[in-house]
């Protein structure tokens, strides 16, 4: 496909086809996905392969909490999980929320699960000392996963990049033997898509993008 194609198609496929994904288009797949930039070109990410079900029930049921957490804020109509807005749901309210089951039956039912993890020993973490929450490190691992979904569209699959089993990391770094400095930086479902989407809805570029400051003029599209 063309780049631009894959750019402008790659959406989040949650539903797959029982179609399996093939080794030697997985290996194609990370063999092109390996050249994403990381920070010092360190290339902490490392990539776990999952086909046997009951490590992906084990990550589904991990999800439970953060997905249950996600819907009954979305409910409320809040931001879920956000750290700049904290809910204002109590405990108890979150707790007699049913779990919607396209946040974690994917992890079931996708044909392979790729856990994508990081190396946070070799990460450089510039924001490390500000009051927020850290993303830096991101800029070290999300390009690699993103490149996997990618070339994953480039051979007619697709997926999408979850973190809701992120919550319970410790139990995911049980269940898949990570020493305690590798990080769960997502776990991609991944499969050939039960159907295509070709046209996604996104903001205009003048939507986001300003000149010069944040609250500068948008950039428009040039006559």
């Amino acid at each position: 496909m063309d780049l631009y194609d894959v750019m402008r198609t790659a959406f989040s496929a949650r539903e797959f086809t029982s179609d399996p994904v093939e080794d030697a288009t997985l290996y194609r797949i990370l063999e092109n996905a390996r050249f994403a930039p990381s920070g010092g070109n360190r290339q902490g990410w490392r990539v776990i392969i999952i086909r046997d079900p009951a490590t992906k029930s084990a990550i589904a049921e991990a999800a439970i909490p953060a997905a249950r957490r996600y819907a009954a804020q979305v409910a409320a109509g809040e931001n879920p999980w956000n750290t700049v807005v904290p809910t204002k749901l109590t405990p108890e309210q979150i707790a007699a929320t049913p779990v919607p089951p396209l946040l974690t039956e994917p992890y079931r039912n996708a044909p392979v699960l790729l856990a994508v993890c990081v190396d946070l020993s070799v990460v450089a973490s510039i924001d490390q000392d500000l009051p927020r929450v850290g993303i830096a490190s991101g800029a070290s691992i999300y390009p690699f996963a993103w490149n996997i979904l990618l070339a994953a569209r480039n051979e007619g699959l697709g997926g999408t990049l979850t973190t809701m089993p992120i919550a319970r990391e410790p139990d995911l770094q049980a269940l898949l033997h990570l020493p305690p400095h590798v990080a769960v930086a997502t776990i991609i479902t991944l499969g050939r898509p039960a159907r295509q989407l070709t046209r996604l809805r996104r903001k205009p570029v003048e939507a986001f993008a300003t000149l010069e400051r944040y609250d500068g003029p948008p950039f428009t599209r040039p006559a």
